[in-house]
């Protein structure tokens, strides 16, 4: 299984629902849902084409980190879970994406 699998088609480093981005961030620190978090690292297909061998390793993206520390499974901005799924209908920014794999701290 893909370290981060995405669903958000309009994404330069999606390829066939799998991430191809050097290094994926996930972003909203505040978050209590998961419309609260983005991925940082999407860029729009429409300006940028397709980045789907824009990874340092062969393959797709093994490189994740975090900045929303209200995550669960946030441990010193790293995930700790093997894979996330990144989500979002009509993406223009990356604001309009989101982390399905966020679970708030209790």
């Amino acid at each position: 299984m893909a370290k981060i699998n995405c669903q958000v088609t309009e994404c330069s480093h999606n390829q066939s629902s799998v991430c191809y981005a050097n290094c994926v961030n996930i972003v909203g620190s505040s978050a209590k849902k998961e419309y609260d978090t983005s991925c940082g690292s999407f860029l729009n297909k429409l300006h940028y084409s397709e980045l789907t061998n824009n990874t340092v390793s062969e393959g797709a993206s093994d490189c994740l980190t975090c900045t929303v520390e209200t995550c669960t499974f946030n441990r010193n901005n790293l995930c700790t879970l093997d894979s996330i799924m990144v989500n979002g209908a009509n993406v223009e920014f990356y604001t309009q994406t989101e982390c399905d794999s966020f679970k708030l701290k209790q």
